[in-house]
């Protein structure tokens, strides 16, 4: 997986030192109550550490699970998803190629367009796809 920068974001790898912050975010309801087929919060930090654990192990030139960071203070605010529908929710899907876009920012990040910036960047780099934030 890549690491991208944007304006003033960077999108890399998740460090099992980023478990702390993971857990925070995915322990909300607010945050976790649109993903997947049946959403739950993180119960404990195993939990996210299990996770981490899972999002190094994408190994795919493009599809993979970003850490959000600002780059001015290198403080973590979120994760930009990008893989196939089929790895995602266990059902099936008319195309095997079809892609998922997702992101989770930590609510006290909301409203400053970093899953925008984000987005635009990893489909910039998967196929010369350009938007404007």
């Amino acid at each position: 997986m890549r690491e991208l920068t944007t304006a003033r974001l960077r999108l890399r790898s998740w460090s099992f030192d980023d478990a702390d912050f993971l857990f925070d975010m995915c322990s909300r309801w607010e945050v976790q109550r649109f993903i997947g087929l049946a959403p739950t919060i993180m119960a404990d930090r195993a939990e996210a550490v299990a996770s981490i654990e899972r999002r190094r192990a994408l190994d795919h030139p493009v599809h993979g699970i970003w850490a959000i960071e600002t780059l001015a203070d290198r403080r973590l605010v979120g994760n930009l998803l990008l893989k196939l529908i089929p790895t995602s929710g266990g059902q099936s899907v008319q195309r095997a190629d079809d892609v998922e876009i997702g992101w989770q920012v930590h609510p006290d990040q909301w409203g400053q367009g970093y899953a925008t910036e984000a987005g635009a960047a990893v489909l910039a780099n998967v196929s010369g796809f350009r938007a404007t934030p």
